[in-house]
């Protein structure tokens, strides 16, 4: 069963799955930053490239990893440019993606124990401060078997 959190605050879990989730620019390093009290800063209508780094130690079968938009925020389609040197079966594990208006969803089938790197594209289009809630892996018919991302907070100027 799903439960509402009693705090919008949570921390990072791992049950199975260990996920990071990092922000970068694509234009100009400026238009990203990560400031010492770990809020996110964005510039406004700036394309941003969100990486999402999942680990597992033990093979997982049916995977599903989502990744909740902040308020104001658009996906579109992954890998923008993204060269960075890995190794091709963790770059290109998934196979299906979605992008809906409020989460990017990657699904497989089945996964090895390795660590995973799936990223896409996102454009911040109001300005404001905004919570993003953690990005969560599951096996999807066993949902004992999950980890998530701790909660983070962004300003869009």
């Amino acid at each position: 069963m799903n439960y509402a959190p009693s705090s919008l605050q949570l921390n990072d879990v791992n049950y199975g799955f260990k996920i990071e989730r990092t922000y970068t620019a694509i234009d100009d390093p400026s238009h990203v930053q990560k400031q010492s009290d770990g809020t996110w800063k964005f510039k406004l209508q700036k394309k941003i490239r969100v990486i999402l780094t999942m680990a597992t130690t033990q093979r997982q079968y049916h995977i599903t990893l989502v990744d909740y938009l902040p308020a104001d925020l658009t996906s579109s389609k992954r890998n923008y440019h993204y060269d960075e040197y890995r190794p091709r079966s963790t770059i290109g594990w998934t196979e299906h993606e979605k992008f809906r208006d409020e989460r990017a969803e990657a699904f497989r089938s089945l996964l090895g124990s390795d660590v995973y790197e799936w990223s896409y594209v996102m454009r911040a289009t109001c300005a404001g401060t905004f919570i993003i809630l953690p990005a969560k892996a599951e096996e999807m018919y066993s949902p004992e078997k999950f980890g998530r991302c701790a909660t983070e907070k962004v300003i869009i100027e």
